[in-house]
């Protein structure tokens, strides 16, 4: 099974980092997501490359980099593939740039202008009891 994108899910290349890193990225965000699940096959370089109207070696450098980061592995003769707990790596990673990058800075601010943590922490439970009815409401 290769996991060709329709027309509407085709990343589209921008100039702010090199087109094979923003492949990764896109894959690696599949993976979060759970829409690439461990095993699954990913298109081979070839059609990544036809697809995207790019060069197979960009997509080959993508590829590569996700090998060595443990997200893809490669089956001899049948192509690349999701590692078993890519999604859990992929996801401890970015717990812990979320927590470094959002929450800290977050909290430090509330401290500066004088909010009380009980009242960031209630904030954020009305925040989410909020998007769990909303989430209901959808499944309704």
């Amino acid at each position: 099974m290769s996991n060709e994108p329709t027309d509407h899910e085709v990343p589209m290349f921008d100039d702010r980092s090199p087109i094979y890193r923003q492949i990764a990225e896109q894959i690696r965000a599949d993976v979060l997501s759970g829409a690439l699940k461990g095993d699954d096959q990913v298109m081979s370089t070839n059609q990544y490359a036809k697809f995207h109207r790019i060069n197979p070696a960009t997509v080959a450098k993508a590829f590569q980099s996700l090998v060595e980061q443990g997200v893809l592995y490669k089956k001899r003769g049948l192509g690349m593939f999701v590692s078993p707990g890519a999604r859990e790596a992929l996801r401890g990673e970015h717990r812990e740039s979320f927590m470094t990058e959002v929450v800290d800075p977050m909290l430090e601010r509330a401290r500066l202008i004088g909010i009380p943590l009980e009242d960031v922490i209630d904030r954020i439970r009305q925040a989410q009891k909020q998007a769990q009815e909303n989430e209901k409401a959808e499944q309704r």
